[in-house]
């Protein structure tokens, strides 16, 4: 089976706020999807909105262990293996340290796209005009588009060639309200995932806090936390004609 070619767009945000903490891409929901894709034969472009440096949220690297903003409880954290794997992965890493931007690349030539979270996504990808005209045009042409936790923030500005949001009547996850309170920046982000989503008419859907959770509707596929990374990839290779167990 030929390879099929995947988008991966991480956030170049690295402020959370003006909290005065950082921010970037949470690494579990990059690297988790990054290898899982890889390993199933998909061939990986990983690109950030403004290119260069991908920020990673300090919190989500193993040397940053700790309670603080943006993070989850304490009994909950522990190093993917994804994580340890991406550190030591001396090409991935050089990638993520210079990585192309958005708009370098032909969307034209992949077959999905997917959006890792991380809280950064909330400032740029919520607001970046390239990324919502690519993945309104990826989701028009029919191609997957998939995003995980605060991903889904790329998804809001997206639309339908007639003007209507991608997500207006579709099954879409993100982090939820109670989470974005469980980790203290409700009064932080710049809006709360969940409700745009249902302002945008998406069907919210939802699973336990911090418990793996996606849905797939079409070619529309979400996840709600960092624990949905690899459910969310599953889902992307079977769209891609891969025959995977989900669950």
């Amino acid at each position: 089976m030929p390879s099929h070619k995947v988008l991966i767009v991480a956030t170049s945000h690295a402020e959370l706020g003006s909290s005065g903490h950082r921010t970037g891409v949470w690494l579990e929901e990059l690297a988790t999807p990054y290898y899982a894709l890889l390993d199933g034969g998909a061939d990986i472009t990983l690109v950030s909105i403004r290119g260069g440096e991908i920020p990673f949220d300090p919190r989500s690297l193993p040397a940053e262990a700790g309670d603080g903003p943006g993070e989850e409880p304490a009994e909950r954290q522990e190093t993917p293996a994804s994580v340890r794997r991406f550190i030591a992965d001396a090409q991935a890493l050089q990638v993520s340290r210079n990585s192309p931007a958005l708009g370098s690349v032909n969307p034209a030539a992949f077959d999905a796209v997917f959006l890792p979270g991380g809280h950064g996504p909330m400032w740029d990808a919520a607001t970046d005009d390239t990324l919502a005209q690519v993945i309104g045009a990826m989701f028009e042409g029919g191609k997957v588009v998939a995003a995980v936790c605060h991903g889904p923030a790329g998804l809001v500005r997206a639309q339908r060639a007639d003007g209507r949001s991608i997500v207006e009547g579709r099954q879409v996850s993100a982090f939820t309200n109670t989470e974005e309170d469980a980790v203290g920046l409700t009064n932080v982000v710049p809006f709360l995932l969940e409700d745009r989503l249902k302002e945008l008419g998406a069907r919210f859907e939802r699973g336990p806090d911090w418990q793996s959770f996606s849905v797939q509707d079409g070619n529309l596929i979400t996840g709600q936390n960092p624990q949905s990374s690899e459910q969310v990839a599953r889902h992307v290779l079977n769209a891609l004609g891969r025959k995977l167990p989900v669950a």
